[in-house]
């Protein structure tokens, strides 16, 4: 038996005998151009690769408009999730001409989310009165325009506020 998936131009093909898999997919690419991504991806263990400082430039243009979105919901998920906040700021650089290698970085962060749930931020009550505050710079560290980078984070009452 296999089973067809359709979301909008996302076909996926699912099933227990290969034969039937592949000629189905067959069938499609007659009557259609279609694009073989291969098995489907398992959760990931990290939100993105990390000491992967090769240009982010590469490969073909995707939708912006379904790009943008995904990267909105995960600006705004990162509020709690902080784990994320590093990949989900280098993405939403790429906001106005995202390539398919910035996508792929989103599904990455995305399959993450999958593989940990429940690991978001705990706002505990606190009698801290203490403000704290951690900066770090990357001076040039942008491979794609070589510009500098900084983050902060800013602790109040012993709860993260922003970053």
């Amino acid at each position: 038996m296999s089973v067809l998936i359709v979301y909008v131009d996302d076909i996926i093909v699912i099933g227990n005998h290969t034969e039937e898999m592949i000629l189905i997919k067959e069938m499609l690419a007659k009557e259609f151009e279609v694009k073989d991504l291969g098995a489907l991806s398992n959760p990931s263990k990290t939100p993105i690769k990390l000491g992967d400082k090769r240009k982010m430039f590469e490969g073909s243009l995707v939708d912006r408009g379904r790009y943008q979105q995904l990267v909105r919901k995960l600006i705004y998920l990162s509020h709690t999730r902080p784990n994320i906040a590093f990949a989900v700021s280098l993405i939403r650089q790429y906001m106005h001409d995202p390539c398919q290698r910035h996508l792929n970085v989103v599904y990455r962060i995305l399959r993450y989310l999958k593989e940990t749930p429940g690991k978001g931020l705990f706002i505990k009550k606190t009698t801290e009165m203490k403000v704290k505050v951690f900066t770090d710079v990357d001076w040039v560290g942008s491979v794609d325009d070589r510009n500098s980078t900084s983050r902060y984070c800013i602790i109040i009452l012993g709860d993260v506020v922003t970053w």
